[in-house]
């Protein structure tokens, strides 16, 4: 059983990526559970956790070794004494290992939708729907964007 969800690199060079996402909200952040089953992973498992915090619409790049032993942590969004608040959009993170190079984007990018506009409702959408936002981020660009997000990004 592998631990990671999804690789990224080019020839000679990868990185596996463990996906998480989390709702729970707690009094000063979000609790994140970062483990297989109930224990921590461990070593060596995948090299980066990608960690979605749902209600705020961000992402979290973080290297494996800083949640080893760890079940769960803590995500706070915004906060200036976080602990992974520096791994928060740290896209380039992922392309400096992977060596893939580009730009960083700015902006954060709008969440996946279906063709008929609509979030992924199963499991495998919305792996697959994450798994495409981070090879956009990878790419530095964003493929999918309709008009509508396209004019509120240019907004902004």
């Amino acid at each position: 059983m592998c631990s990671y969800d999804f690789i990224i690199g080019k020839t000679g060079r990868f990185c596996s990526v463990q996906v998480k996402s989390t709702i729970c909200q707690l009094k000063t952040g979000y609790d994140c559970t970062v483990r297989g089953g109930h224990k921590a992973y461990p070593a060596g498992s995948f090299d980066f956790l990608a960690a979605f915090v749902v209600p705020e619409d961000t992402w979290y790049i973080i290297p494996a070794k800083l949640i080893r032993g760890k079940t769960s942590i803590t995500l706070i969004p915004g906060s200036k004494t976080d602990t992974y608040e520096q791994y928060r959009k740290a896209w380039h993170l992922l392309r400096d290992a992977a060596e893939l190079g580009g730009e960083v984007e700015s902006a954060e990018q709008p969440a996946a939708v279906t063709e008929a506009g609509r979030f992924p409702t199963t499991a495998v959408g919305r792996m697959e729907a994450a798994a495409n936002f981070v090879r956009r981020q990878m790419e530095g660009r964003n493929i999918d964007r309709s008009e509508e997000t396209r004019k509120r990004s240019d907004d902004i």
